[in-house]
């Protein structure tokens, strides 16, 4: 553990120190990282030359056009979820669905994997869906524990759905294209949304009770009526997943450019439903630059941390480590779901990307493990940081505007199996890699070995004098130039 030194092992026990603590992540990180660094220069074990580079890795960040999309599909999530939307999704497809058992259960998934698409917000979609649809199904009998489990799950499918932020997040430091990271998570997501209803579905075989159906006249009658206002609904939605992520998968825009759409078309989606105020604007201004300021401070801190961390060769100690993992690259992924699952309960999905995913990513190259697949199957874990009993942030917001009838026990015993479900993904995804890779380009890279550049010699040309490059003749006979051979090294006479 320590052949390459203590400070590594101190660095990272010391930041979990400072985390446990509850100082803020990133002052704690930049911090650490400092405190180690001067150690390291005054004990010989750092040079002081990495410092000079620390300036310009922050530059780096605050100039990267990949994090510029953060802003952008923050401001349109934000948008979007005062704008009515989610209210009449939810309204639309509670009645189109109401007449089965689990109806509603179905709609909520349906509308909360919508929402995901066009949003990318685990609050918003919570708590727009806990506020609509929770009394509803308590009102007409359904178990409060799935109720809200239910919901809590629903929310939490944005963290895969493209265009997701954690998987902008996880592009860049995996430093791969956005684009193939929206592709890869689409099986997975696809998966999640299924998964979820076969749960609803069998549970409306065995307990029909706990989700009945909804009386008709709560629902209404199934007429052109309301089919209309479910697709009133859902094709702005679907026109604008297609402006945001088809115009990322076409190559017609980076996912900054598309962001900016995103943005563009969501405040026509508020004005097509009269909501468009300055007062939410100020509102989505004042949430993307809350949110924006938290991941750029954080990835500041990280990046003090990281460069002393591998200025004292932390990356091979930790390399080392778990390149020796017992069962490969399928153990190796194994340990690192585990750990990551418990890094969950006391961290933000972005403090795991910033910390955690730099120093896991060499590791997983060397080991011959497509980063993509690994990037989507780390986001499929991380989604379930939110479903922790007790930690979890979306059972945090559900418990904020869940009726005081509903007990926080009922809301943490129900996250459990939809968390079940989560970890059911991780290990498809792990043992069926076609589930991301399948949507990704097969185009074969080119074959180096057979790639020739042929450089033609100065001499031969025009009977092996010089080339005159189109300018005017100096007049007289001129002496010709020595034919030049560029296969064999030039020869220097005495």
């Amino acid at each position: 553990m320590f052949d390459f030194g203590i400070i590594p092992p101190a660095m990272f026990v010391g930041m979990v120190i400072f985390m446990l603590y509850g100082f803020p992540v990133a002052f704690s990180l930049a911090a650490v990282g400092l405190f180690f660094g001067v150690i390291g220069v005054f004990t010989g074990h750092f040079d002081q030359a990495f410092l000079q580079a620390l300036p310009l890795r922050i530059f780096g960040i605050v100039s990267n056009d990949l994090l510029l999309a953060i802003p952008f599909f923050t401001f349109m999530g934000a948008i979007l979820e005062r704008c009515g939307l989610a209210e009449d999704l939810l309204e639309g497809m509670g009645k189109l669905f109401g007449a089965i058992p689990g109806g509603l259960a179905y709609a909520v998934i349906l509308v909360g994997a919508v929402l995901g698409a066009i949003t990318g917000t685990v609050a918003a979609s919570v708590i727009t869906m806990g506020v609509i649809s929770l009394p509803i199904m308590l009102k007409y009998g359904y178990n409060p524990r799935l109720a809200t489990g239910v919901i809590a799950a629903s929310g939490t499918i944005t963290q895969v759905i493209p265009p997701s932020l954690v998987l902008i997040v996880l592009a860049d430091q995996l430093g791969k294209s956005v684009g193939d990271m929206y592709l890869g998570a689409i099986g997975p997501s696809i998966l999640q949304v299924l998964i979820f209803i076969l749960f609803i579905f069998i549970l409306s075989l065995v307990r029909p009770k706990d989700i009945p159906a909804l009386p008709l006249e709560a629902r209404g009658e199934l007429n052109m009526q309301l089919i209309w206002k479910v697709l009133a609904g859902m094709v702005p939605s679907i026109v604008l997943i297609f402006l945001v992520l088809g115009t990322i998968f076409m190559g017609l825009a980076t996912p900054t450019e598309a962001g900016a759409l995103g943005v563009v078309g969501g405040m026509v989606l508020a004005a097509m439903h009269r909501r468009l105020t300055w007062d939410l604007i100020r509102q989505g201004m004042h949430s993307t630059m809350h949110i924006t300021a938290m991941v750029v401070f954080i990835l500041v801190g990280a990046t003090c941390f990281s460069l002393v961390f591998q200025g004292m060769n932390g990356g091979f100690w930790i390399e080392h480590m778990l390149s020796h993992v017992p069962g490969g690259a399928v153990g190796f992924l194994i340990f690192v779901n585990i750990f990551i699952f418990i890094l969950a309960f006391f961290l933000d999905f972005f403090e795991i990307a910033f910390i955690v995913i730099p120093m896991l990513a060499p590791v997983a190259h060397s080991l011959g493990i497509d980063l993509i697949w690994f990037g989507v199957l780390i986001c499929i874990n991380m989604q379930t940081s939110f479903m922790h009993p007790p930690f979890g942030f979306a059972l945090f917001y559900l418990r904020s505007i869940a009726p005081r009838s509903v007990k926080t026990s009922d809301i943490y015993m129900g996250a459990i199996p939809w968390l079940c479900m989560q970890l059911i993904l991780v290990a498809i995804v792990i043992f069926w890699p076609e589930t991301v890779t399948y949507w990704l380009d097969k185009t074969p890279p080119p074959d180096l070995s057979n790639v020739k550049i042929d450089v033609p010699g100065i001499g031969g040309l025009d009977g092996g004098s010089m080339p005159n490059f189109g300018l005017p003749s100096l007049g007289g006979d001129q002496p010709s130039a020595p034919p030049i051979n560029l296969g064999e090294p030039p020869k220097i006479n005495p």
